[in-house]
């Protein structure tokens, strides 16, 4: 117990420490304990007011048999904090027996009130009603402006001439059918983010899928560690979509993009880390990360997530990697028309992210309140729906950015294409 109190102690305010306790099979299990260090009490004589530190630690603990089922702890004695004082520290242990079993010991600490209120289910219900809206629209476009047309311009070679004379009394996304399967530029990376984008989607969705089945927000560091190992073995998604993309549209150094698809994600997460990590260790902070797990990371990383994309690179060359235009690229690209400036790549791909943040807004919220408050987030059926939600949304809003895009007779629709998607991330880094 002086160690705990000792790790109370190394905080300026407020601190989020652990208690071990071994159970039958010599496991450790971390309970969260947390309370004020210190506070500041008004003064009269000082408009500042004046910094007080808790002396004396209550701890009671709450157990099973030999099994340690809640910890709580109170504060009191408070000291004003004056240069080159003395303090002596004390603390008092109080055992409880409690009938609470082991498997229900993590209900305190679940405030259920808080996230299973009304508004949390009416958010789900207004993005899910957003999701209507949004999929009637694409199903408007798709079905009732582009079939007709779409038939008309997957005609074969021998009817080009009949062709060219409607395209020529046309205007809009029609005259571009010419261009719009050019290959994008920076092919390469394209092909290396959208599969990353594949991977990390299937990656959330499958350690959410375990959080609900195996409550991994029991144990610290838990759903940290599934992300990693998951993450190792999904990369073969990575490559496959990667491989695919990049060779339907014509690459050639599929090896680039195979290297830059198991490499561009993890080595800027390495690189943020190691900036953090350098801070950290600078402070003297406890959070710093070791240097064996770095390795071990590392490893997992150079041992099976590397392979297991490079294996996904070549079934994605060799199964789906053959174009399929239905429409024949022409030889000299066509010049884009200036448009107004709401039909720019730029505004088209920012105003994109709008709605699908609008749809996990609400939910955002619970997360960040949980992580600031110190709350257990456990309600992952919510996230499952709202991450559900996400994808379709981000579906419908990129298709219906698409078509504006190609109806300004700009072809480069790629690009737009991604961010239109990625943009959201930007809206919810500004909320954060």
């Amino acid at each position: 117990w002086l160690t705990l109190l000792e790790h109370l102690l190394s905080s300026l305010l407020f601190c989020f420490c652990h208690v071990c306790a071994l159970n039958d099979a010599e496991s450790s299990d971390d309970l969260p304990l947390w309370g004020f260090v210190g506070e500041l009490h008004p003064d009269k004589n000082s408009d500042n007011g004046k910094h007080v530190l808790y002396t004396h630690k209550n701890i009671v603990i709450k157990y099973n048999k030999d099994q340690i089922i809640h910890v709580n702890l109170t504060q009191e004695s408070p000291k004003p904090l004056e240069a080159g004082r003395v303090l002596d520290m004390t603390y008092s242990v109080k055992w409880l027996q409690t009938n609470v079993t082991f498997a229900r010991r993590f209900d305190v600490y679940l405030d259920y009130p808080f996230f299973e209120h009304q508004i949390h289910w009416f958010s789900v219900f207004n993005s899910f009603m957003m999701v209507i809206f949004l999929t009637g629209l694409v199903s408007m476009i798709l079905m009732r402006t582009l079939r007709n047309d779409y038939a008309k311009y997957a005609r074969e070679d021998d009817d080009l001439e009949s062709l060219e004379r409607d395209v020529s009394e046309e205007s809009g996304w029609k005259l571009v059918h010419g261009d719009v399967f050019r290959p994008p530029r920076y092919l390469a990376l394209l092909s290396a983010v959208v599969g990353t984008g594949a991977q990390l989607a299937m990656l959330v969705l499958l350690v959410i899928l375990l959080a609900i089945v195996g409550t991994l927000y029991v144990g610290r560091g838990a759903i940290v560690t599934t992300f990693i190992l998951c993450y190792a073995f999904t990369s073969f998604i990575s490559g496959y979509v990667s491989g695919g993309m990049y060779s339907r549209n014509g690459g050639k150094n599929w090896i680039k993009a195979m290297i830059l698809t198991a490499s561009l994600f993890p080595f800027m997460c390495f690189g943020i880390g190691f900036i953090l990590n350098t801070i950290a260790i600078f402070y003297g902070s406890l959070a710093a990360i070791p240097f064996g797990t770095m390795v071990v990371v590392f490893v997992i990383w150079a041992f099976i997530s590397f392979p297991l994309a490079l294996l996904g690179t070549v079934v994605g060359r060799n199964w789906s990697g053959a174009p399929n235009n239905p429409c024949r690229v022409k030889t000299i690209p066509r010049p884009i028309p200036e448009k107004k400036w709401y039909l720019t790549p730029s505004v088209v791909s920012m105003m994109g992210g709008l709605l699908p943040f609008g749809s996990i807004f609400i939910e955002m919220y619970f997360v960040f309140t949980s992580f600031w408050n110190y709350k257990v987030y456990y309600v992952y059926g919510f996230m499952l729906l709202v991450f559900l939600i996400l994808i379709i949304v981000t579906i419908c809003v990129t298709i219906v950015g698409t078509y504006f895009l190609l109806n300004a007779e700009n072809y480069h629709w790629q690009w737009t294409s991604f961010f239109s998607a990625a943009s959201t991330a930007i809206y919810v880094y500004l909320y954060s």
